[in-house]
């Protein structure tokens, strides 16, 4: 028993849990893993974005290029970052142990979630707050009679343009109460105020015990939309209407032509990349802390393909519902199919208000988008907690609700004002500009330091001690991929996105010059950690300065595995001494004969 208690004390022994890493522990479960990832894979994005980008650029024919770049860039990409994680069980910045010299691509990817997670938090908050209000029999924004005028609602006044331009169906005002611009930012609006405190409390809620309480929440959050996809499937297709909105989409009117535009390849690429939420950081935070020989190559492939096939289904019950609503109004489909938050939070609400039953529908489908929306913040918030866990383990180790609660106040503060009379200016704003250039730099990045710095066979071997040596021909494809193709999508996405970049605009509200040079310094924030980082580095290291670049590059003594038991010999050699050192005192409790 002592010997037992000896070394467990060293080296960890496995808990009741079952969790084989003690210190950071593991998912409870593989369908936990599965569902949280496909929950922050699958998102807003695939339910307002996708449907909207199909349809604009061809119908079925962008599902070519959309494919097509499914299969070389995004699967390569979550395949490395999913790996990269498992690998050595710590979040975006620790990882680059490897390259100590790009750990800063690790703080940019925290940074730039933490934005992000600040306005999404808030989109939630618009989610929840027509969830409320469609608690009642007449739903604020529902149209009288066709027509394209608001029914009058208590509390509010009616605008033609409240999410967006001229071109927007009427939505009631009470929601944003927008302002004229972002000069003019108003009070804060209580009642999104409270909606957006709520939000923050149940995701402090979900991950208040880390993986372990919100591996549970996913059992509902990541199934319900599915559930909620197939009913509205069901529904749209009986109503009148209905096939004219699905041929628009992506049936006999695809436009085969529209291939050849630079454009429409461009456009699923991007959504591609941003669809699976790759290199923001949370992939390699949710797949650290699987078991070391968890099979991350299939849940690689399972997740994308599970992201993308959700995307095109969710396509086909949006816009039967808004083939619907054409032939009620008798306009075409293309009049009432808006993009992004047009769709969400006014085209489709409308086309449901035209539905027997309408709070019932409409109840469903906000109720969707809050669990399509927690899911991809709880992996955000995970990707905070655990950069700041693994960056001070001493502090934060035992402190796991602390943290969590901490961050959630912080960011909550952060977001206040998103929720003033000009919030959603600052929303359209951060997306703009931090969801875009950020992260496709951190991607090229990775790419850049893992299969050219550290050495992509090197990589590949790592991989091969987590799931089993594979074949030459199973790896011709991944090399491909790696070194050549991804990173040549990753580079062309970014230029053509720099070179046809136009300053954002609000429908037709443009932004004032302190707020574009906001938007660009909020990028210089999250970016500038990258070549401080290596400065840093290489000032930090000895020689001259090949030796210090050198240096630089080559990956720290304690890179590797994260249990002893899993380094083997590849990585052995490099923790002689800290572990002769973590267990000199069982060496001598061994000689007194304690421990037999």
């Amino acid at each position: 028993c002592i010997k037992l208690s000896c070394l467990c004390l060293f080296k960890g022994c496995p808990s009741d849990s079952g969790d084989e890493n003690v210190e950071r522990g593991n998912w409870s479960s593989k369908r936990e893993y599965m569902l949280s990832m496909i929950g922050y894979a699958v998102g807003l994005g695939n339910v307002w974005r996708f449907p909207y980008l199909a349809y604009k650029n061809g119908g079925g024919a962008f599902l070519i290029p959309y494919t097509i770049m499914l299969a070389v860039a995004g699967i390569p990409l979550f395949f490395v970052e999913s790996s990269f994680g498992q690998f050595c069980s710590q979040g975006p910045i620790n990882v680059w142990k490897a390259v100590p010299m790009l750990q800063g691509v690790g703080v940019a990817m925290m940074l730039v979630s933490t934005l992000v997670t600040i306005y999404y938090n808030v989109i939630i908050a618009y989610s929840l707050y027509y969830l409320f209000v469609s608690f009642q029999s007449h739903l604020p924004w529902s149209c009288s009679s066709g027509s394209w005028n608001c029914t009058s609602t208590p509390g509010g006044r009616c605008n033609e343009s409240v999410f967006g331009g001229s071109a927007a169906l009427p939505v009631c005002n009470v929601v944003l109460q927008r302002s004229a611009g972002m000069d003019e930012t108003g009070p804060v609006l209580w009642h999104l105020a409270l909606c957006l405190l709520l939000a923050w409390v149940l995701i402090g809620a979900a991950l208040f015990k880390g993986i372990k309480s919100s591996g549970k929440v996913v059992y509902f959050t990541a199934i319900f939309p599915y559930v909620v996809l197939i009913i509205l499937l069901v529904r749209g297709l009986t109503l009148e209407g209905a096939l004219d909105g699905i041929e628009y989409y992506i049936g006999t009117k695809s436009d085969l032509s529209k291939l050849s535009e630079a454009g429409v390849w461009k456009d699923a690429a991007t959504q591609i990349f941003f669809s699976l939420s790759i290199a923001s950081g949370g992939v390699t935070a949710l797949s650290s802390y699987n078991k070391f020989h968890n099979n991350c190559y299939k849940d690689s492939i399972v997740v994308c393909v599970t992201n993308c096939a959700t995307s095109v289904f969710a396509g086909f019950a949006i816009f039967s519902i808004l083939g619907h609503m054409a032939h009620v109004y008798q306009k075409p489909v293309s009049e009432v199919a808006n993009a992004g938050f047009g769709l969400a939070f006014i085209a489709y609400p409308d086309a449901l208000s035209q539905l027997p039953v309408a709070p019932l529908w409409s109840v469903l489908f906000f109720f969707m988008l809050l669990t399509l929306g927690l899911d991809s913040q709880f992996a955000s918030i995970e990707v905070i907690s655990t950069c700041l866990q693994d960056s001070f383990p001493t502090i934060l180790k035992s402190g796991r609700g602390f943290v969590t609660a901490s961050v959630c106040i912080v960011l909550f503060l952060l977001g206040l004002p998103c929720i003033t009379r000009a919030g959603i200016y600052w929303v359209t704003l951060i997306d703009h500009f931090c969801s875009g250039w950020v992260l496709l730099v951190a991607g090229l990045l990775e790419f850049i330091g893992l299969f050219y710095i550290y050495g992509g066979n090197r990589f590949i071997e790592d991989i091969e001690m987590m799931i089993g040596t594979k074949s030459a021909l199973f790896w011709l494809w991944w090399r491909i991929c790696w070194f050549a193709l991804t990173p040549l999508v990753l580079l062309v996405i970014l230029a053509w996105s720099w070179y046809t970049f136009t300053p954002p605009t609000y429908g037709p509200v443009g932004y004032p010059s302190w707020a574009l040079s906001l938007g660009w310094c909020m990028i210089t924030f999250c970016l500038m950690w990258i070549p401080a980082v290596a400065v840093r580095r290489v000032l930090g290291a000895r020689g001259n300065l090949w030796q210090r670049l050198k240096a630089a590059c080559t990956a720290t003594d304690d890179w590797g595995p994260y249990l002893d038991r899993h380094r083997g010999e590849r990585y052995s050699r490099q923790r002689k001494r800290d572990t002769v050192e973590l267990h000199a005192d069982v060496f001598v409790i061994a000689n007194n004969d304690i421990c037999p």
